[in-house]
């Protein structure tokens, strides 16, 4: 069982970005780093720091449930993605990865692929 998020658009056979419930917390654990928080600290993951407290684009996807809740809107996605993008070329410029640091690449690049088919067909991002 896992999680995958998928553009809106009703296309059965377009891209996905899916991941187990571990890695998508390993992965945003990772985000957040990039963005310079500890996501462990934060208000719904164990820790009871407020998001008002914290600045980043990416909000929506790092304190969005795993579970359920709602989709990203299109304007969501298209403020997130060139973070993310901007954070793909910073995880790119490391010397050394290891096969997890390699994985979250992988699917960094599979989520900025799923989030232009989002902007591009003005359709929301789904979480399921």
């Amino acid at each position: 069982m896992g999680l995958c998020l998928f553009p809106g658009d009703g296309d059965t056979d377009g891209l996905d970005a899916c991941f187990s419930y571990g890695d998508f917390a390993l992965f945003r654990r990772r985000l957040a780093i990039s963005e310079g928080f500890d996501l462990g600290e934060m208000f719904g993951f164990g820790g009871d720091r407020s998001w008002v407290e914290v600045s980043t684009v990416l909000e929506p996807l790092l304190n969005h449930p795993d579970d359920h809740g709602e989709s990203l809107s299109p304007t969501e996605c298209a403020v997130i993605l060139p973070r993310l993008e901007a954070v793909l070329d910073e995880w790119l410029s490391v010397e050394f990865q290891d096969a997890a640091f390699e994985g979250h690449i992988r699917d960094m690049r599979d989520l900025i692929a799923v989030l232009h088919v989002c902007v591009r067909k003005n359709v929301e991002l789904c979480f399921m």
